[in-house]
């Protein structure tokens, strides 16, 4: 494993903190190797290290969906290990943390995974009338501000029927792909929240609560909205370019408190302990109402059950009204680009965006915005929030001075 992950590593040349990533296809061994690559000072010297995810080569498929999630959740413990390692601490302790959560997570995909193809039948969108299942606002707001938060939700129930039939009705507004990063609950309670789902469903304890992992939650990769379908409502976290900004303090937040900690029993690795130090106290409330109406779901969730169920007429509703999402989607970025000249220059023409590709309601845009920013990451600090930089403008704004 050390001579093919480190192999032609000890000259390295990288930024100090840097994180790269590396994939190994062991044929004769039948395994695939994904390898994080990183500097690591131990006893005041300076080591190449690695930590890999070993897996049958027959999980190749299975696994690519959820690479992503993965190393960006091993990337941040990496950061929190290189503190470790440089003030002579268990490394294996802060690393664990998170690599057997990570293994928990691939677990349970393999069991409880979404599938690609999602029958229209075993949805609420196959209801006979509105209103059947969950009251018409209810369903609308669910799938407006499920589309508004990126199509990141979490499903919060008693009834693991009625918690699966929900996440099987949002993820028909997802990618086959996202869908393999969404999870149904299982019926005896024992999945958490994890970090990088795009839908997942949680089931209550036997006291009807659920904890909301603050710390998980807010290191998602997008904005997450909450629905609990046992008293219907629906809330979701503010925005992208404003949930990064919280998310990237939140970081350096708990990696100072990391480092400024005087021994290693002063932190426990897998805990908050210690990170809401007086330069951030994040504000533990981060799901709101939502308040942003719009008229794109309204519309369709009015329409599709005027169409009779049963046959694919609502299939062939629904694949026409996301191939108008993207077509607007696309519009959007291309809008953007041209009044920018691909970002050279400031985006300064919002109200003209909005009426000339008819966004003017604001849960509208919000919409269109989403998914652009999973085109475009960053689109939202560019076109809305200049007081909330994402890391590569921080860079520029830094370089410029």
């Amino acid at each position: 494993l050390a001579n093919h992950t480190l192999n032609g590593e000890i000259l390295r040349s990288t930024e100090c903190g840097a994180v790269d990533v590396k994939f190994f296809f062991l044929a004769e061994k039948g395994v695939i190797i994904i390898s994080l690559i990183f500097d690591g000072e131990l006893k005041g010297e300076k080591n190449t290290c690695a930590l890999s995810i070993i897996l049958p080569q027959t999980e190749l498929a299975f696994y690519l969906p959820l690479h992503t999630v993965c190393v960006d959740r091993l990337k941040h413990i990496i950061r929190k290990g290189r503190i470790w390692m440089q003030k002579g601490y268990n490394t294996i302790s802060v690393l664990s943390s998170e690599i057997v959560p990570i293994m928990e997570l691939l677990s349970s995909m393999k069991t409880h995974s979404v599938p690609e193809d999602i029958d229209i039948k075993d949805t609420i969108l196959n209801d006979d009338d509105i209103g059947d299942s969950y009251h018409e606002y209810f369903l609308h707001k669910a799938v407006s501000s499920h589309l508004q938060t990126c199509g990141c939700s979490m499903v919060v129930g008693s009834n693991p029927d009625k918690v699966n039939k929900v996440v099987l009705t949002l993820c028909l507004f997802l990618t086959p792909a996202e869908r393999k990063c969404s999870r149904f609950c299982k019926a005896d309670s024992t999945f958490k929240y994890d970090t990088g789902l795009f839908v997942q469903g949680l089931l209550k304890d036997s006291m009807g609560s659920f904890v909301l992992p603050f710390r998980q939650v807010l290191y998602s990769p997008y904005p997450t909205t909450h629905i609990d379908v046992d008293i219907n409502t629906v809330k979701q976290m503010p925005p992208c370019h404003e949930h990064t900004h919280i998310q990237r303090r939140y970081m350096r937040s708990e990696l100072s408190a990391l480092w400024k900690a005087a021994r290693e029993e002063d932190i426990a690795p897998d805990t908050d302990t210690g990170i809401h130090t007086e330069s951030f106290t994040p504000d533990l409330n981060v799901f709101q109402d939502g308040m942003h109406k719009d008229t794109l779901v309204k519309s369709f969730i009015d329409e599709v059950f005027m169409l009779k169920p049963g046959l694919n007429l609502r299939s062939t509703y629904l694949a026409q009204f996301l191939l108008i999402l993207h077509r607007k989607e696309l519009t959007l970025l291309k809008y953007i680009e041209d009044e920018t000249q691909k970002g050279k220059k400031p985006f300064r023409s919002l109200r003209s965006l909005k009426t000339d590709l008819d966004l003017m309601v604001e849960g509208d845009l919000n919409i269109i915005m989403a998914l652009a920013e999973k085109q475009r990451a960053g689109l939202h600090s560019f076109v809305f929030g200049k007081q909330f930089y994402t890391s590569v403008q921080e860079r520029d704004v830094l370089m410029s001075f």
